[in-house]
């Protein structure tokens, strides 16, 4: 009798049916595990794709003509944005998008006056974690129509060790971890979202992360997509020197299709940190057809995108923990499953992500203001490649939101005369500060340092 060379299967499955969890979240993580098992790595070799030129790009600037066809199809559209994460990477403890972010308002509550203003539908996909605070949250806005909300579905953890499950008594929530944001096509399927959109009428769907204010409705984009039947389309960005890691677009040399390479999926040898050869990234602002979406799941039985394999702990705050893999995959890769999908070149501006403090600190300051209320502007003084001052606060001390809150007790610096601020040791800085230019702020001492009210620093500090 022939051996099976996947014994410890049947065990994930039994593990997944008893949580509950839909026979296509199964069957995907199956598909998975095979691969793994079989020796794969999700590594994408530089040999096996080309660079994505600038004349395969569309540009979102010379479609002003298209805005009346994104006008015609606002009622059929709907913004879904992903929910899950809890920040924890900046010390919070709750759902990201309840975090402040300016003039007293969080990502939730400026999330809904955009979609308010822009006469859109709303969908979120929460996680488990994200889910009961969100929607109390949303009731206490009370918006009309309720926005509708699905779950990200989870994936069990596989021992490095022998790829059996992962066994953790002690805390048994850490034998799962999230399979990252390309389940939200698996998600909104089996959840009912993607049937009850559409009977709702619902056609096109832009997809979005919670953290993201800059992805607001361009009618000059939804009209494209509209007007041009495209089943996906991805807003790409040029790559900029603090860009070098991160999702990059190629072209598959052997279909001719799109391709997206996540961080995680490059060999070690890979050129993927050359900017000028790999120039455009993903900013995770997708724009999908629901019809053709559920063409192809209902063709397919599932949604199988390239798979991302991330050694981790099993706990991830206890480096001696059992190490595991967790099996992810990315939303942007769907961009290979369907023929015809397309990128097309944004501003900067449309890609506004808070991943940690330091891009707080600049989202917070005057380097914006909101136009109408919703709509971050730039209003910085200076030019810099990203829109805005490159900001690199001392993780020891800014790293967590409230460490960084009490170094700020009276708001943000000025930033809209600077290029970049570093700061490194301990430093609080009062009311009233501006800074210009290029500036370092060093405290070697063993007390915090004080940037008084009033000051103005235009060249290095050192204390």
């Amino acid at each position: 009798m022939a051996r099976d060379p996947y014994p410890h299967l049947p065990s994930f499955i039994q593990k997944m049916d008893h949580h509950g969890l839909a026979p296509m979240v199964v069957d995907t993580f199956a598909a998975y595990y095979r691969q793994l098992v079989d020796g794969a790595t999700g590594v994408i070799r530089d040999e096996d794709i080309r660079p994505l030129e600038p004349e395969e790009v569309v540009r979102a600037d010379g479609l002003d003509d298209l805005a009346p066809a994104g006008d015609a199809a606002l009622k059929r559209t709907v913004r879904i944005t992903l929910n899950g994460g809890l920040g924890t990477s900046m010390g919070l403890r709750t759902a990201k998008s309840l975090l402040e972010v300016r003039d007293g308002r969080r990502f939730l509550d400026i999330i809904m006056a955009q979609v308010t203003a822009d006469g859109l539908r709303q969908a979120f996909m929460n996680s488990f974690s994200t889910h009961a605070a969100t929607l109390a949250a949303l009731e206490r806005l009370a918006p009309s129509p309720m926005p509708m909300m699905f779950l990200q579905n989870k994936f069990p953890k596989i021992l490095q060790q022998g790829l059996a499950p992962a066994d953790w008594p002690a805390n048994p929530d850490l034998e799962w971890n999230p399979p990252g944001h390309g389940d939200i096509y698996t998600a909104i399927a089996t959840s009912g979202t993607l049937a009850h959109m559409l009977a709702e009428g619902l056609e096109y769907a832009l997809i979005c992360n919670s953290d993201n204010l800059g992805a607001t409705l361009d009618r000059r984009i939804l009209g494209y997509f509209a007007a041009r039947r495209l089943p996906f389309l991805m807003e790409v960005a040029r790559r900029h020197p603090v860009d070098f890691k991160g999702g990059h677009l190629a072209v598959t040399r052997a279909t001719g299709r799109l391709l997206l390479r996540e961080s995680a999926q490059c060999p070690a040898d890979s050129r993927a940190g050359d900017i000028h050869t790999y120039r455009y990234f993903n900013t995770n602002n997708l724009w999908v057809n629901l019809r053709q979406l559920q063409d192809l799941v209902a063709t397919a039985g599932l949604v199988r995108l390239p798979m991302i394999v991330n050694p981790k702990n099993l706990d991830p705050r206890d480096p001696t923990s059992p190490a595991v893999y967790h099996v992810e995959s990315a939303m942007g890769a769907a961009i290979g499953l369907f023929a015809g999908a397309q990128a097309i070149l944004v501003p900067r501006d449309r890609f506004l992500p808070v991943k940690k403090c330091n891009d707080l600190l600049v989202i917070r300051s005057d380097c914006y203001r909101f136009a109408g209320g919703h709509r971050l502007t730039s209003d910085m003084a200076v030019d810099t490649p990203d829109g805005g001052p490159a900001v690199d606060l001392d993780p020891d001390y800014y790293g967590r939101i409230d460490g960084f809150d009490a170094r700020f007790p009276e708001g943000p610096p000025s930033l809209r005369h600077c290029q970049a601020l570093t700061v490194r040791g301990d430093v609080l800085f009062e009311a009233g500060v501006t800074i210009r230019g290029r500036v370092s702020v060093v405290n070697r001492g063993p007390t915090q340092a004080v940037i008084r009210s009033g000051t103005t620093l235009d060249t290095d500090v050192e204390f």
